[in-house]
């Protein structure tokens, strides 16, 4: 990710998948309780895009000590990868595992 692209943006949101409300802190790009995302940002933070599909957490992976959730568009395949969270559902991140084996 090129930091020169990155915006910040702090929203808080509802969960377009499972309803949950979600408290924003300007790197949140998933929702805490399902892992969903949604396609809005073209580089993180710009909200520039205009597919607007929902983002299948498709994947978990580890990469320098740290957990990434592989996220899908349902909408149009884009990939991207988002770093794991302290919050996030733990039970959400284990099924993600199990699948992947």
């Amino acid at each position: 990710m090129d930091k020169k692209k990155f915006k910040k943006q702090i929203e808080d949101f509802i969960c377009e998948k499972c309803g949950k409300q979600n408290i924003g802190n300007g790197y949140t790009n998933h929702c805490y309780n399902c892992l969903w995302s949604k396609h809005v940002d073209v580089n993180p933070g710009d909200r520039e895009e205009t597919c607007g599909g929902l983002m299948k957490p498709a994947n978990l992976f580890k990469k320098d000590g740290e957990f990434f959730i592989e996220h899908i568009c349902e909408k149009c395949g884009f990939i991207r990868n988002k770093k794991a969270v302290k919050g996030d559902n733990f039970d959400e991140l284990v099924k993600i595992m199990a699948k992947v084996k």
